[in-house]
């Protein structure tokens, strides 16, 4: 499998980056995913970070090269996240629970898979057009996509999100896929802080015209300057596949002798999580019921950011 990766994320007006972002790969099969912790809950950098290790400790230990179903890889692993998070709550003795969204994609073969709980979007350029994109898990979009928004009324606010992982409900999980890839396909995952500042159509130009490698900074340097001050983080991890075949550049040639590599810091308890993927329904139903109620008592309704 050949691919390349730019990755770039700044915290803009913020006190603090809550964004995370990372890879991990295999000769045959890759793992791209981005989390934006949520403001407004405690230690968001910690919630985005977490979800990514869950993602990359499971994805190490399923990917021997490749994952048996990519799409029930995604929808389970991100519900065990959202377990870890609770969990992590409860450890801690937190009145609330660290939250953040998350956008993954796994590139195995010649397809592609994604999945994302939030409102971090994933789009997908081809040609010079936009193949794929999320749609955002927040009120605002849900309103626009039923035609309940009227000329000239007021919308949503578009920070208020119906899901995310660590609230105290169930996440829910959009995945798409498999799509077919074609070379020089190009993914871009990316957090609020860019497209709350770039429209996608500025974005598909980008991504169609430039390099990735030239794209991706002045996207977000675009994001910056129009966010001004008070501007939200803006992360971006962009992926252009190559192709099939024995690696062409230096990406795939730094596999240690595992046959795996990573750009997400920090390993989880393997047995842990892998103890929590095993679970079923009935078992994880229960196991989240006992942590809310840890918690119950000073959980809040929305997830702002």
């Amino acid at each position: 499998m050949r691919f390349s990766v730019f990755q770039v994320s700044r915290r803009g007006g913020r006190e603090t980056n809550e964004d995370r972002m990372g890879y991990c790969f295999t000769r045959e099969a890759g793992l791209f995913a981005l989390a934006d912790g949520m403001g407004g809950h405690p230690e968001g950098e910690v919630a985005a970070q977490l979800a990514l290790q869950t993602l990359a400790t499971l994805f190490q230990q399923d990917a021997r090269p490749v994952l048996d179903d990519p799409q029930r890889f995604l929808q389970e692993t991100i519900v065990v996240a959202h377990h870890q998070l609770l969990r992590y709550a409860q450890s801690k003795g937190l009145s609330d629970t660290p939250r953040t969204t998350l956008v993954a994609c796994i590139i195995q073969g010649n397809q592609a898979w994604w999945a994302h709980c939030g409102d971090s979007r994933l789009y997908l350029v081809r040609g010079g057009k936009l193949i794929a994109r999320t749609r955002d898990h927040s009120y605002s979009e849900l309103q626009e996509a039923l035609g309940r928004v009227a000329r000239g009324a007021e919308p949503f606010n578009r920070n208020v999100l119906f899901t995310c992982l660590g609230s105290p409900g169930k996440p829910m999980v959009d995945c798409q896929g498999p799509l077919v890839m074609e070379a020089s396909d190009r993914f871009l995952l990316c957090s609020d802080g860019l497209w709350g500042g770039v429209e996608d159509h500025e974005i598909v130009q980008h991504m169609a015209d430039q390099s990735i490698a030239e794209a991706v900074p002045e996207l977000v340097e675009q994001a910056l300057r129009r966010g001004g001050a008070r501007c939200d983080n803006v992360t971006v991890l962009s992926v252009e596949w190559e192709g099939e075949g024995d690696p062409a550049g230096d990406t795939t040639q730094n596999l240690g002798n595992s046959g795996f590599a990573s750009t997400i810091q920090g390993a989880l308890d393997a047995e842990l999580v892998a103890g929590m993927a095993s679970m079923d329904d009935e078992e994880i139903e229960r196991s989240v019921r006992e942590i809310n109620e840890v918690i119950r008592q000073s959980g809040r309704g929305l997830n702002r950011r």
